[in-house]
């Protein structure tokens, strides 16, 4: 997939002087693991042998242009489907020996183009994620702890004073935020975000990504991997990135390893200048350096 020099030892420091998280160790258990896996739909290549291993602690970013492959990849690792070729081991178990619906029950998997259409409030939608129904409020009465959990976890979504509000009145960026609550709610170790940022503004972005730093020192042992095509759009807090160009990996390991110029403008076939600032990436074209 790659060469041994894009690959990075798994609890390698970012080199940011003062990283936001630190990776798990490399004897943890994998909550994640993609062996050389394939994609092919009508005779096209969608995912061409991409391997990946997710350790607890540890929070992944799946980069490329539009078409790389990056949903797809989610989708495998969210037991939506299975590969044309390869294995993917999901929380221990492996697709294709399990049931895909129950392996979901223990997985958060956050899209902000969830087409939910709700009169129901920010608490009672975070509620409806003891059940994965979204029609309705749950039909058992969620016990005490589970409405201390919603609330904590609507704090850390930076949300309580919108608690109340109706989802209709909610903004892009409050919906996505409250989606995440939901998500976390039956207390997953994994969490999957395809794209969180799409169709933020600049606030709303800003305060979904200082939500997800927040969750990730509020849950030292949840693994996310987030996917995205802009790195402006990548949390403090990531630990480690896949480059994705046209279904192939180009480089996968620590961020500060994977997020280069030189490799983030072969991955996007551009020149590009990635520069890291407070812990955040931000890329502009221009030459390679």
């Amino acid at each position: 997939m790659t060469t041994p020099a894009t690959r990075a030892p798994h609890g390698a420091h970012p080199a940011d002087p003062a990283p936001a998280s630190v990776p798990a160790p490399a004897t943890l258990s994998p909550v994640l693991h993609a062996d050389s896996v394939s994609v092919i739909r009508d005779g096209r290549r969608i995912l061409d042998d991409v391997s990946l291993t997710v350790r607890p602690g540890e929070h992944w970013a799946l980069l490329g242009a539009n078409g790389a492959g990056k949903s797809t990849l989610l989708g495998l690792l969210g037991a939506l489907g299975h590969p044309t070729q390869g294995a993917v081991t999901v929380l221990g178990r492996r697709l294709g020996t399990v049931d895909l619906r129950e392996l979901r029950t223990y997985l958060g998997h956050v899209n902000p183009r969830h087409p939910l259409r709700s009169p129901l409030s920010v608490r009672d939608v975070v509620l409806t994620g003891l059940t994965n129904s979204v029609a309705r409020v749950p039909h058992r009465t969620p016990t005490a702890a589970q409405r201390d959990r919603a609330e904590l976890l609507i704090a850390t979504m930076g949300l309580t004073a919108r608690a109340d509000a109706p989802w209709p009145t909610l903004s892009q960026g409050e919906r996505g935020r409250t989606l995440v609550a939901r998500a976390l709610l039956p207390d997953p170790r994994l969490l999957l975000l395809d794209e969180p940022a799409t169709g933020l503004d600049l606030p709303g972005r800003e305060q979904l990504l200082e939500s997800l730093d927040a969750l990730r020192g509020a849950r030292p042992g949840l693994a996310t991997v987030l996917v995205t095509h802009h790195l402006e759009e990548l949390p403090a807090g990531t630990t480690h990135a896949l480059l994705l160009r046209a279904g192939r990996a180009v480089a996968a390991g620590a961020a500060a390893d994977v997020l280069t110029t030189q490799r983030v403008s072969a991955c996007f076939a551009h020149p590009v200048r990635v520069e890291r600032r407070g812990g955040r990436w931000s890329a502009r074209a221009g030459a390679r350096g």
